[in-house]
């Protein structure tokens, strides 16, 4: 494709299987793999039953999600991470030692390397020129275990950046500013380059905020070049033999092109209940705030931390909002801790959290009914946060801290003072004895509480069958729909338990409808719109369907990482055209799926609808690989397979 940019020349370095052409099929080696004790649990329970003595790749184990320990459950999988880690040659990050992407970019990432994560938010390293990308559990496990991993090559979309940011804006205004032109939808496929002489103001936890956002766009991945700056950060954290520069040649060629201009940006904000709707903080100034948090992995860096300090330095929190700050990583809280900044934070009346993902999964913060939330994470979901009538907006930390100094949405522009400028340290607090290293005993006993079970098996994909539609719905239907975060996540763990909660929140019977169906010998349909599974890489999204009979989802569209996730355990994704058929089809409809192994070979399932009395001709858009997965019953048994013929 000619002249390369940074995501062509990493992938062409990593390149097994496939041509660099957009839309085609490649296979690539994996370097580093990255997972969270939230989905964590199951991917290391996949990769037991893979049979693989030990991790082929660098792998981190980080435990930050359910730190709050409510309950037996969280301690016994944290002991059941370490022991994992311990034998098959995991670093184990320790409960407290900060939140995934965070401590990874500081003490891991590397530039020019692959990362997959079992978290939607690994492209985070992206910020040090790293092609990481978020997967499901399944798929990490495999790539531990050696496998090639497989991925549809990227479109690339250059996002230049030029001039730089005015006082009051930053990176988070920045990443809004290109949700607001990409959106949440549409994007499957398609990866982003930033570039432009813009990049050079901007710092590697800058970066970082940018790249970790561009998963609420459903892009694969987004990348910064690895340049002076980013040699600076890791000589910084005592890592400049990590380093090589990765940079686009001059006059690479893209699919597009968008260029946005920093100094004529605005503080933004990102209002209830998309990521996507993006208006200027000026345009909402004035609503009283009750709650105002700073953190998780989009912005709890040292910069940030030193950004709030700073403002917060001899002024005191409005007393109608409560503020909180969760320093990203146990490095930020010992640099703010022993430079002062952390006193001035705590004299300003505001809340000291753990260096956890807390309040950003909906553990712990959840704001009062119908209350006004601002918060520096990613994503502000209907629900997420706790508390269903909430409103919660998306800021950066500049407009987080004006807010709750004034008890209204603020353009920190308008404050009385001006902003200090931070200035990157030449030398970063360096502490990894919360970093366990591996002794790779292979004689270690496992811990296994009563909260952990197999990874339920899935059956080969029947040739003919009937199904249910078990449940309908609408557009842009995240992960958090589909599987509940907060209290529920403890279960993640026991699939028995957790099936129980799948789309709680939108029919509490679901569970119950789809074992009445199954116990009669029928399986179970969802239909849904466009953009189907958004948000969160949860694989449980996939697993407690199929746990519960779902054979197959009928959509519109569905966002990559789900849709992988789907196929991972031999659930069929079919698209339709015809907006007649989703206005048509309804709940508790019977659809017959006939001959549906040669449908799956010709791209085109043919299914009827029993109730209505109508064929429909469904879209399965599957690889030869893929097909055999869902033959399979999903990519477990698949492996299996492959191994027991000597593969």
């Amino acid at each position: 494709m000619g002249k390369k940019g940074i995501i062509y020349k990493i992938l062409e370095n990593h390149l097994v299987e496939g041509n660099l052409i957009a839309g085609e099929t490649i296979g690539i080696k994996i370097d580093q793999t990255l997972t969270q004790d939230a989905l964590g649990t199951m991917a290391y329970l996949e990769f037991e039953a893979l049979g693989v003595d030990e991790v082929k790749t660098l792998s981190v184990s980080y435990v930050d999600h359910n730190t709050l320990q409510d309950g037996f459950e969280n301690a016994d999988d944290h002991k059941y991470l370490q022991d994992v880690a311990n034998k098959y040659g995991i670093y184990y990050s320790k409960a407290g030692n900060g939140i995934c992407h965070q401590v990874h970019v500081e003490r891991f990432a590397r530039p020019g390397q692959t990362l997959v994560g079992s978290d939607s938010h690994t492209p985070t390293s992206g910020g040090v020129g790293m092609f990481a990308m978020g997967v499901g559990g399944m798929d990490v496990a495999a790539s531990m275990a050696g496998n090639t991993f497989y991925l549809t090559c990227p479109k690339v979309i250059n996002i230049q950046l030029k001039g730089k940011l005015p006082m009051w804006c930053s990176a988070k205004d920045v990443v809004l500013k290109v949700l607001s032109i990409l959106t949440t939808k549409g994007n499957v496929g398609t990866a982003l380059e930033y570039t432009g002489d813009g990049v050079q103001y901007l710092s590697v936890p800058e970066r970082a905020t940018i790249t970790n956002m561009g998963a609420e766009m459903g892009v694969t991945t987004s990348v910064f070049p690895s340049d002076e700056i980013t040699k600076q950060f890791l000589e910084a954290q005592e890592r400049g033999a990590d380093w090589v520069e990765v940079v686009a040649d001059e006059d690479a060629v893209y699919d597009e092109t968008i260029t946005i201009d920093l100094s004529q940006l605005q503080p933004l904000v990102a209002c209830p209940h998309s990521p996507d709707n993006v208006k200027t903080v000026a345009e909402i100034a004035g609503m009283p705030v009750d709650q105002s948090l700073v953190g998780s992995c989009t912005n709890s860096s040292y910069r940030d931390l030193m950004v709030v300090a700073n403002m917060l330095k001899n002024q005191k929190i409005n007393p109608n909002v409560s503020f909180g700050v969760a320093p990203g990583s146990r490095q930020v809280l010992s640099m703010i801790s022993n430079n002062g900044a952390l006193a001035d934070i705590v004299m300003s009346g505001a809340r000291i959290l753990e260096s956890t993902c807390g309040f950003c999964v909906g553990c712990g913060q959840a704001p009062r009914t119908e209350g006004v939330s601002l918060r520096t994470n990613n994503r502000n979901y209907e629900g997420r946060s706790g508390t269903k009538s909430a409103n919660v907006y998306l800021v950066s930390a500049e407009t987080a801290v004006a807010s709750a100094l004034t008890g209204v949405i603020t353009d920190p522009s308008t404050l009385p003072f001006d902003k200090e400028p931070i200035e990157m340290p030449h030398r970063f607090a360096i502490d990894d004895s919360m970093i366990i290293a591996p002794t790779k005993d292979k004689n270690a006993t496992i811990f296994r509480g009563p909260n952990i079970g197999e990874p339920p098996a899935n059956t080969a994909l029947p040739k003919s069958f009937e199904a249910k539609v078990a449940i309908k719905v609408g557009d842009k239907i995240t992960t958090d729909h589909i599987m509940p975060a907060g209290p529920y996540l403890k279960y993640r763990s026991n699939i028995k338990k957790y099936s129980n909660y799948v789309f709680y929140h939108m029919n509490e019977n679901f569970h119950d409808q789809c074992l009445a169906n199954t116990a009669e010998g029928t399986f179970n349909v969802i239909v849904a719109h466009e953009s189907y599974g958004q948000g969160s890489s949860r694989e449980h999204a996939a697993l407690c369907p199929m746990y519960l009979g779902v054979k197959a989802v009928i959509a519109k569209s569905i966002e990559r990482i789900h849709g992988d996730n789907l196929i991972n355990f031999g659930i069929m994704s079919l698209y339709y055209d015809d907006e007649a058929l989703y206005t048509a089809i309804e709940e508790n409809d019977v659809l017959v799926f006939d001959d549906v192994w040669a449908g799956l070979e010709t791209g085109t399932v043919k299914v009827i609808n029993k109730t209505k009395n109508v064929e429909y001709a469904l879209q399965a858009n599957l690889t030869e690989r893929q097909k055999d997965m869902i033959l399979a019953g999903g990519k477990l048994n698949y492996l299996k397979e492959k191994n027991n013929e000597g593969l």
